[in-house]
């Protein structure tokens, strides 16, 4: 019997998340392999030299799980893990670093600037004033390395600052152009496009409400309403930014679509397992069951990610 440790929890705005996707794994698991779920705490090097795992699987999500912190310490201690390896996660989880690997390789991602360790007492107009001249309102703010749309506002100028003061605990805030349109996402398992799904919040937009609350309504819509050649295109700008970017294992990546251009916002390196998630959605679509797509994860698993 394979030993497992799940890695769950951690110190994220997106903690319960993670337990919530551990969970379901674990639940899937159980039966078959010696698991031990534990918590990337101080004592993590210890439970992993003690239980001798064959492999960690990471459902950690945010910053200090999904970043290249974690994958850090496993590959310095030689234990197979799953999903993306160091650089891929740390390029992966920084929407400034990522987006600019975008452009470079001609991937359209909505235009952007970063605010560092900014001063609302001093700079407000400043600011206000190169929105305008770069971007123009609405714009959408998030910090430049938190994941499952924790504190992301769309702004217009009139409620930019108010939006902005909510955000001072972080040292970097990402200031992008607000995009409308459609709501889609693609799979990537592997090296291969596993599919695509549309979502149609019933909130202003795809937030953290509407991904993990099951009152906020919001429609998945499987197979996607494209014309094939506009959905060959999406599958394949994600295989493309999964691959310029160096992931391993599943990713999903995050697009609007409008006017006929697919913008791509970000990969998430370490997409949800919980009822309400979209990987495992598109997966049975494929006709691939939770319990196939965990061990495909599990099988996939490495050191030198």
């Amino acid at each position: 019997m394979k030993r497992i440790i799940i890695l769950a929890g951690g110190y994220s705005k997106e903690r319960e998340i993670s337990k919530a996707s551990a969970h379901s794994i674990y639940k899937t698991l159980k039966k078959k392999y010696k698991i031990l779920v534990c918590e990337p705490d101080n004592k993590l090097i210890y439970k992993i030299k003690k239980f001798r795992p064959d492999v960690v699987y990471n459902s950690l999500h945010g910053r200090f799980g999904e970043d290249g912190y974690i994958q850090a310490l496993l590959e310095n201690l030689k234990v197979k893990y799953t999903h993306s390896g160091v650089n891929a996660s740390s390029i992966a989880m920084d929407k400034e670093i990522s987006k600019r690997i975008f452009i470079k390789n001609n991937i359209t991602t909505p235009n952007f600037l970063k605010l560092n360790n900014f001063d609302l007492t001093k700079e407000k107009k400043d600011i206000l004033t190169m929105i305008n001249k770069k971007l123009n309102f609405p714009v959408v703010i998030k910090p430049v390395n938190e994941g499952s749309s924790v504190d992301v506002n769309i702004c217009e100028k009139k409620n930019f600052i108010k939006n902005l003061k909510k955000l001072t605990s972080y040292k970097e805030i990402l200031v992008e152009k607000y995009i409308g349109g459609r709501e889609i996402q693609v799979a990537i398992m592997g090296n291969k496009i596993l599919g695509a799904i549309e979502l149609s919040p019933k909130r202003k937009f795809y937030d953290y409400k509407a991904k993990y609350n099951v009152k906020a309504g919001t429609k998945h819509i499987i197979p996607v309403n494209l014309t094939k050649k506009k959905l060959n295109e999406v599958l394949n700008i994600a295989l493309k930014a999964h691959r310029i970017i160096g992931c391993r294992g599943v990713t999903r990546s995050d697009f609007k679509y409008l006017n006929g251009k697919f913008y791509l916002l970000e990969i998430n390196t370490q997409p949800g397992m919980t009822k309400l998630s979209l990987v495992p959605e598109i997966a049975a679509y494929k006709g691939i069951s939770f319990i196939s797509l965990i061990q495909w994860i599990i099988n996939d698993a490495s050191i030198n990610r």
